[in-house]
């Protein structure tokens, strides 16, 4: 007799798994659609790129003291930290005609379009340096608020319509995505003075090869997102919760489904703070990279930290070079990251190369070596586009408020980076003053990431 039930109990689970089997093999997107589903971030990601490239050369062409530079960097992090929270609640309980994330994404593109064309021009309307400054940092609060608003939509799709299994494919498609964005974005300077362009202003002018890149990158994000509106359906409610295993309450409702934020963080998988540990290590790092690496350039090559002069400026556009190469090397490194059966193995070993590449530019003083340098930073930045959102949206795998811990998760990119921006200019005095010995600093913050990852449970 029980022989009889163990072969009934064994019969019934076979039977379960291959209709798991099954329902997850029709459910799996072609790669194709998995493309479709982050193709409008090429588009955002030009225009972070430019922005992450030139904030630090635009407003030191402002006249901005380089000890407080890392100041102009705490807006970014904090709109984020701000926005990304509210779009994931309110998407999480957003079903209408146009979808559930969608409408976010339009709003966001929209917005990000109209200050693409006029914060580049802070210092070309005729106003004082301080009123160029102060209106700069609104156009630059604006802009990352709508490209918060518009990047958020794109992570929450794929963690909405992809299966477990496909996740790490998916955000490696994403992380490829992104980088071929930033390629575009980083050398647009350099491509414009190439073909003739002015890359020179007057005093306090910002340059037309940086003008005329961001009026690029506007049109290009008008494209994706169209792109994006056409081929990408989302699911209506019922099917979104059987996809995702999540009961009904019989109003509607998704059982369990919550907006208070306390309750959620309260609640929150483990994995959401282990990860979270590594993610402040590493975008600490990042911050001191975006806000340095133009100073530290026009130093160790060009020998300059003026930065009026034309040798400045040139080695501002070096550094988009540079940014691209580091794109290049993350795309390669995201078709490598799915081929590691470990994913933990893949997350180490990504930032311990790319924290090499940082502390090889305080030793660097060739501008083509240098391209080495950020060649190895690459691998980090592709792992972490990719791996802390597959460990992450796995751990929430059944719940309905995946777009809500999405958003709070960007707490732990936009935290670390305002922190970082506070304790800049301290930091900066006492590494000397130097800003390539700053790329020491943002090494070694890598090296503690690599160290957190054995933290996390999966």
């Amino acid at each position: 007799m029980d022989n009889g039930n163990g072969q009934t109990m064994t019969f019934l689970t076979q039977a379960g798994r291959l209709k798991q089997s099954f329902m997850d093999n029709t459910r799996n997107l072609s790669f194709r659609q998995l493309t479709d589903l982050s193709f409008g971030f090429f588009g955002v990601q030009i225009a972070y790129a430019l922005q992450s490239a030139n904030v630090s050369r635009i407003f030191s062409t402002l006249g901005a003291d380089p000890h407080s530079l890392s100041y102009f960097w705490i807006l970014p992090p904090l709109m984020g930290m701000i926005v990304q929270p509210i779009v994931g609640v309110a998407s999480d309980r957003t079903w209408c005609r146009l979808g559930r994330r969608i409408p976010y994404l339009i709003v966001g593109a929209i917005v990000a379009v109209l200050v693409l064309c006029l914060l580049p021009n802070s210092g070309n309307i005729g106003l004082t340096a301080s009123s160029a400054m102060l209106f700069g940092l609104v156009m630059l609060m604006l802009m990352d608020t709508s490209i918060n608003t518009a990047m958020q939509p794109f992570k929450m799709l794929v963690g909405d319509m992809v299966t477990e299994r496909q996740k790490t494919l998916a955000y490696s498609i994403q992380s490829f995505l992104c980088n071929a964005g930033s390629i575009v974005g980083f050398v647009f300077p350099f491509v414009l003075a190439f073909i003739g362009i002015e890359n020179v202003a007057d005093e306090g002018v910002i340059p037309p090869t940086v003008v005329f890149s961001f009026y690029a990158a506007a049109f290009i994000i008008v494209c994706c997102v169209v792109y994006t509106f056409v081929r990408v359906k989302e699911m209506p409610p019922a099917e979104y919760r059987a996809f995702h295993g999540i009961e009904s309450k019989g109003d509607g409702k998704s059982s369990g489904e919550s907006n208070n934020i306390v309750k959620l963080l309260i609640h929150a998988p483990k994995t959401f703070w282990t990860v979270g540990l590594v993610q402040f290590f590493c975008w600490a790092c990042f911050l001191y990279m975006w806000t340095y690496l133009p100073g530290a350039v026009a130093d160790n090559a060009w020998g300059t930290t003026n930065a009026a002069s034309a040798e400045y400026q040139e080695a501002g556009n070096w550094v988009g070079i540079l940014y691209a190469i580091q794109a290049l090397g993350s795309v390669v490194w995201a078709a490598i990251i799915p081929r590691f059966k470990n994913p933990m193995v893949a997350y180490v070993t990504s930032l311990l190369i790319g924290a090499v590449g940082f502390i090889s530019l305080f030793f660097v003083k060739d501008q083509y070596i240098m391209m080495l340098s950020l060649l190895l930073i690459g691998p980090a930045w592709a792992a972490m586009l990719a791996l802390p959102f597959t460990f992450l949206t796995n751990a929430l795998e059944g719940t309905p408020n995946m777009g809500a811990y999405l958003g709070l998760f960007n707490c732990t990119i936009c935290l670390p980076q305002i922190i970082a921006a506070l304790l800049g200019g301290a930091v900066l005095n006492i590494v000397g003053g130097s800003q390539p010995a700053m790329m020491i600093v943002a090494g070694s913050l890598l090296i503690c990431g690599a160290l957190a990852v054995r933290l996390i449970k999966k």
